[in-house]
């Protein structure tokens, strides 16, 4: 989740909104986003999803690449 953080905190940084606004329209606390920007810990899959909406983002799954060892990976 680490990728989603790091595009979270880099939208919240080029958003013309505040910190403090961003908390207060989303829901989530000030001192927890606070944290999210100083790397201090994580989101929860609501709060991710919560910011990713407000900030007009997607979020995306899709498989990862496996490469086996002795198996060709088409």
């Amino acid at each position: 989740m680490s990728q989603l953080l790091k595009d979270l905190r880099q939208a919240i940084d080029a958003s013309p909104k505040s910190r403090y606004r961003i908390a207060m329209d989303t829901g989530i606390s000030e001192p927890q986003l606070s944290k999210l920007m100083s790397r201090q810990c994580g989101l929860s899959i609501e709060s991710a999803e919560l910011l990713a909406e407000y900030l007009d983002l997607e979020i995306v799954l899709k498989p990862r690449r496996r490469v086996r060892k002795g198996r060709k990976s088409w």
